[in-house]
Parts: C-alpha cells; sequence; structure tokens
C-alpha cells in the first residue's frame, strides 16, 4: 500500500535567504526576474505554504510596471508608478530579493524623501483586458493631462487649479522662486473655475492582449 505524502501547511512568515528581513502575508516584495537585466517584479504576498521538506511557496498578486501593461507608459504615469493586478501566482519563496513598500497615491504625494524600496498605486490593472480602475481621472493644468507626481506643478491661489511652469510659460527655476501664483485665466477675469474634467485611463486604440509569464 502506497503511502500518503504529508501535506503542506500554511505559514506565518518567511525570512528572506541571507537577510533579517521577514515577510508575512500583506507585505509587499521585490521578485528575482528570469531576465536579469530586468529590474525585479513587485508582488503583494497572499499566502504563505511549507511542505513537508520545509520547501516554502508563496502566492502573490503582482503589481505591473506601466510599461507592462497593454498601451504602455503614458506621460501621466510616474518612475515609481505601479498598477495592481489580478493576475496570481505561486513562486517559489527563494525568488523573494527583498521588501519594498507600495504607496497609496496620496500618501506618495506626501513623502518628503523617495527611497529606492517606495512605489505608488493608484489603479487597479486587469492583465487579460488593459482594463483600469478607476478608468477615468482628474485633469490639471492647461494641457489637461492627470497629475505626474515626477512633474513640478503650482498652484494657482484664486482657482486652486495646479499648473506645469512650462505650460505657464516660466522654468522650473522661475516656479521654484515664486511665492504665489495666479494663473493667466485668473488674471483675465477673475472668474472662478468649473469642476474639473476628467481623462481616459486605458488607451483609446485596441490592444490584443498578450501573454504574460512570470513563473520559475
Amino acid at each position: 500500500m502506497a503511502k500518503t505524502k504529508p501535506g503542506k501547511k500554511d505559514v506565518d512568515s518567511y525570512t528572506i535567504k541571507g537577510t533579517n528581513k521577514i515577510v508575512r502575508p500583506g507585505d509587499c516584495v521585490l521578485m528575482r526576474p528570469v531576465d536579469t537585466n530586468t529590474p525585479p517584479y513587485v508582488a503583494r504576498v497572499e499566502k504563505l505554504e511549507a511542505d513537508h521538506r520545509s520547501n516554502v511557496k508563496v502566492r502573490v498578486r503582482w503589481y505591473y510596471r506601466p510599461e507592462e501593461s497593454l498601451g504602455g507608459k503614458r506621460p501621466f504615469h510616474g518612475v515609481k508608478e505601479l498598477f495592481l493586478s489580478d493576475h496570481y501566482d505561486w513562486q517559489s519563496a527563494h525568488t523573494i530579493e527583498g521588501k519594498c513598500i507600495v504607496h497609496s497615491f496620496k500618501n506618495y504625494t506626501k513623502l518628503e524623501n523617495v527611497g529606492t524600496e517606495d512605489y505608488f498605486c493608484r489603479f487597479e490593472y486587469k492583465a487579460a483586458t488593459g482594463g483600469f480602475t478607476p478608468d477615468r481621472v482628474a485633469v490639471y493644468c492647461k494641457c489637461e493631462m492627470p497629475y505626474n507626481p515626477d512633474d513640478l506643478m503650482v498652484q494657482c491661489e484664486e482657482c486652486k487649479d495646479w499648473f506645469h511652469p512650462a505650460c505657464m510659460g516660466m522654468t522650473i527655476e522661475d516656479a521654484k522662486k515664486l511665492e504665489q501664483f495666479m494663473c493667466s485665466e485668473c488674471i483675465s477675469d477673475g472668474d472662478a473655475k468649473g469642476p474639473l474634467n476628467s481623462f481616459p485611463v486605458a488607451p483609446s486604440a485596441e490592444v490584443k492582449p498578450e501573454s504574460k509569464r512570470r513563473k520559475r
């Protein structure tokens, strides 16, 4: 009679190999990519599981970088921006390289210093269709583009809208010297602005989904 193989069991934590950093469900981690010339993948740990030999596997929910999404990186996407996807995988825990922090968009914009392990997320992303939630975002400035936290913007004292210095005919150096700023529209007529417009997040052109595999 064949022996039944011992089952797997959930574990509460995992110590990253060669470090004293402890990973638990809910933490965000950096995962070793197959191609060593690419940056590490970012994922959120959903579950940790060990077999009878103490080999640990981790169930992760992947974050996608803008350039990995259907339609690619767009002008308003930040350098440290990620999309929380609906793509899950089981990975060997030894592929975890380190921990990171994925901030909310609001909290990220309040950081005084952005570290190498700081990222932000403002969209959820459907990997198969290229859809985003939310599917529209507020726009700012005369160029009517969503806010990119990498770009310096100045706020109008009157209408409270935000503007890129270049769109207002200023250099970044000029903008940094300002004590207060009023946009040309408020200067010219003093009228209060209406509500902000919105911008579609997904590209308008149809893009065929491509398969994406991260398994090791």
